[in-house]
């Protein structure tokens, strides 16, 4: 059993690039030592809006309880200190993964 959280950022006009490789290069790594993988990316560039999910093994309470320790582990404080200026709003939800028709 995997948990997913969609998480969808409104990014200020302009720094969306900065934002990835921020994203990409620094805060995924150290989600990735916590276990949470990376199951994709979205980028809609005519609202500015980036949308990704990350999952993790096991039900929502264990996501919650990992996420509590990532949240407030040293590594992530480390990475928060270098994050642009540049998410004007965020919406964060768990969302259910479905078998797609063949």
């Amino acid at each position: 059993m995997r948990t997913y959280q969609l998480r969808r950022y409104k990014i200020t006009e302009g720094k969306m690039s900065g934002f990835t490789a921020w994203l990409n290069n620094t805060l995924i790594p150290v989600r990735q030592e916590f276990g949470f993988r990376v199951e994709f990316q979205l980028v809609d560039k005519e609202t500015s809006e980036f949308v990704w999910c990350v999952s993790l093994a096991g039900d929502e309470a264990e996501f919650l309880k990992v996420q509590d320790q990532y949240n407030n582990s040293a590594q992530r404080a480390k990475a928060v200190e270098t994050l642009p200026k540049c998410i004007e709003s965020m919406q964060i939800s768990f969302v259910e993964a479905l078998d797609l028709p063949e």
